[in-house]
């Protein structure tokens, strides 16, 4: 193997405590958007998106992530009035109605806050707080966790594609931490689909063990990726089984949570899993 499994890491969301490390979390994705890659236009309607959140519940998602606005590879970017107007809704009546971490993926400051003061329990933001300059003090402010994401336009790298990711990754840390985000509160996300082609795509999932050594929890994005489509030859809503494939190897190279649209597929195949690479046995009490 190539991680130590041994390492343990509680992060706090608000009233919710993720034991990182004692098992594979899952995140299920809610696009409250109308143009996302994969389901754009699916869960626009509030009583559908909570219908499908609640779904991922049922099927065993340990946090919920809502996303306002795509970032799929040649989308537009919309005003925060209008992300503000998607996703505050949906947090405001899932807060009510589920019992898990809320993560709200978003990259600008003025939407964090707006879902922060209604409730959401953590911020994931696919430009590692690179962005929006004002983000980081924002969720410092709230004390909640936050995912910080490699990302760059272009896939033009100079020298060793990890070597680029962890720099980019080092700098989102250390704005973390000046900006007065605890440690405990920082997870990474390698960025799989984002500033990279599907061969580098490809080369960074063969070493996502490399990253273990920021010292700190991972996020892996890969659920039904043009890496994947491009591979098997199939649309996004026939890559199940690819997807379930980089979620274990994900897991075997010390990844912390997996991002992913099919939620009872991936955590049947990652159950398993974590029962080889970290000794979790829930039959033995």
């Amino acid at each position: 193997m190539y991680y130590d499994f041994s390492r343990k890491i509680n992060v706090k969301a608000k009233e919710y405590i993720l034991a990182l490390g004692s098992k594979t979390y899952i995140m299920g994705i809610l696009n409250v958007t109308p143009d996302s890659f994969s389901d754009g236009g699916k869960f626009t309607d509030i009583e559908k998106a909570i219908s499908h959140a609640k779904e991922m519940l049922r099927d065993g998602a340990d946090i919920i992530d809502i996303g306002g606005e795509s970032t799929r590879p040649g989308h537009e970017e919309i005003s925060p009035e209008e992300e503000i107007n998607r996703v505050l809704p949906v947090v405001e009546k899932l807060i009510k109605e589920i019992n898990v971490p809320i993560s709200v993926d978003t990259s600008k400051a003025i939407v964090a806050k707006k879902v922060l003061e209604v409730g959401a329990h953590m911020i994931n933001d696919v430009w590692g707080l690179q962005k929006d300059p004002q983000l980081a003090n924002i969720i410092a402010e709230y004390n909640v966790p936050v995912v910080m994401m490699h990302n760059q336009i272009g896939t033009e790298y100079d020298g060793d594609i990890m070597e680029n990711i962890k720099v980019f990754l080092k700098k989102s840390i250390a704005i973390a931490l000046h900006a007065g985000i605890k440690k405990e509160n920082i997870i990474l996300d390698p960025g799989i689909g984002f500033g990279k082609t599907p061969e580098q795509n490809i080369h960074v999932l063969s070493r996502l063990h490399e990253l273990n050594d920021l010292g700190y929890p991972i996020l892996l994005g890969t659920s039904r990726k043009s890496m994947i489509g491009k591979i098997l030859d199939l649309p996004a809503n026939e890559r199940v089984e690819g997807t379930v494939a980089t979620s274990v190897m994900g897991v075997m190279q010390g990844m912390d949570i997996l991002r992913v649209h099919d939620v009872k597929e991936n955590l049947r195949a990652v159950k398993v899993t974590d029962a080889i690479v970290r000794g979790t046995t829930p039959w033995i009490k």
